[in-house]
This record gives C-alpha cells, structure tokens and sequence, in this order.
C-alpha cells in the first residue's frame, strides 16, 4: 500500500513513519508537514506544505495513495478552544476533503485521545472537539475511516521527536502493561485497518493492540 503520514515532526507521526518504513506491506509513503521530519528512506518522500487548509497547489503530488494516517495536532494546554477547534477540527476536515477528492478510494485514519467525547457535549474542551472531529470524518464517504485512542504510548529505537514527557508511559507500563501501547502496535494496527474488513470504526487501547497482531 502507498501511504500519506501527517504529523512526521512529532512524537505519534514520528513512530508511525519509523514503522511503515520498516514494514513490508508499505510500498511507499509521504510525509505531508510544515517542516521536514529530518528522516531518510528509499520509500519516502516529504511534501512541506504551509497551510493544511489549502492543497491546491500540490494536488498531483498527493494522487494515487490509499490511505492517510493523520497523526498531527497540538495539545490544548493553555490554549482558547477557538484556536483548538481550528488546528483540531477546521484544518483536519479540510486536509481530509482535500484528499478525498483527489484519492476517493482513500482509506483514512485518525489519531484522536483516550476520553474523547463522542456526544460533544461534555464539559472538558479538548474532548468535545475530538469528538466532533472523529463525527465529521465518519460522515465523509472514504474508502474506511478509523478513529484511533491510543492513550499513552512508548516510543520506537531511532525516534528524534519524542515527548519530553513519554518517560511516563514507561512507569505506567511497568504498573499496568496493558494501558500503554508501543508506537509500533499503533503503526502495525494501522496498517493491518486499512487491509482487514469488520474493524470498528472507534479504537481503545485494547482494539488497537488486537489489531496489532
């Protein structure tokens, strides 16, 4: 499969590129971001694109893949939710119909957070938001679409953009190995989505390391 990876310049897209470069069923893959991800591999290749809202001018550039893994956002610490809601939702919906009329047999997946708020009617910002997004893409006619809920993650050898805090994930690994998943199962899971029928549409953390296998 050829695949688009957002979000290469940060700790997720960072450890899902590392595993699709290394996984033989990914015959290529393109990094779409701001700013290079700093990676060198025969199967990739880098797009740096300044505005996710806007592909027009490199629509040709992003014909012929199968799938999306957007692996881009921000945290919502200190941030107003209109600004949250226009890098989390607004520029997601927008990249995602970008694709989708170029490739509309796409499959698409995206990376959302554990106690996202599917009603979007909660009291905790940053889960409502999630929730509207991961709404919003399963209304858009791709191929498949996932909605993934990682939780806490470990990171993968050779990683140049992990999270100051991803040591944590360790010591909750330790005490309780089943709520922290490696970046190469959220990588594999991904990859084996866009292959495999009958996969729910919302993932936890146990559904992603089931479909890891």
């Amino acid at each position: 499969m050829k695949v688009i990876i957002t979000g290469a310049t940060g700790m997720v897209g960072e450890g899902v590129l590392l595993e699709c470069l290394q996984n033989d069923k990914v015959e290529a893959v393109l990094s779409i971001s701001r700013r290079t991800a700093d990676v060198q591999h025969p199967k990739l290749k880098e797009l740096l694109v300044k505005d996710f809202t806007d592909l027009s001018e490199v629509e040709a550039e992003i014909s012929g893949y199968d799938a999306c893994f957007y692996c881009a956002g921000v945290s919502s610490v200190g941030m107003k939710e209109d600004k949250y809601r226009y890098i989390t939702y607004d520029t997601t919906l927008a990249f995602a119909k970008s694709l989708l009329k170029i490739n509309p047999e796409i499959s698409f997946i995206y990376v959302s957070g554990g106690s996202t708020d599917s009603t979007e009617q909660g009291r905790v910002m940053w889960a409502r938001v999630k929730g509207k997004t991961e709404n919003d893409l399963a209304k858009l006619p791709f191929k498949k679409e996932y909605n993934f809920r990682p939780g806490a993650m470990t990171t993968v050898a050779g990683q140049k953009h992990a999270n100051p805090f991803s040591f944590v994930a360790k010591i909750i690994k330790f005490f309780a190995p089943s709520a922290v998943l490696s970046l190469h199962e959220v990588g594999r899971a991904m990859i084996h989505a866009v292959e495999r029928d009958n996969v729910k549409n919302i993932l936890e953390i146990k559904d992603i390391r089931a479909l890891a296998q």
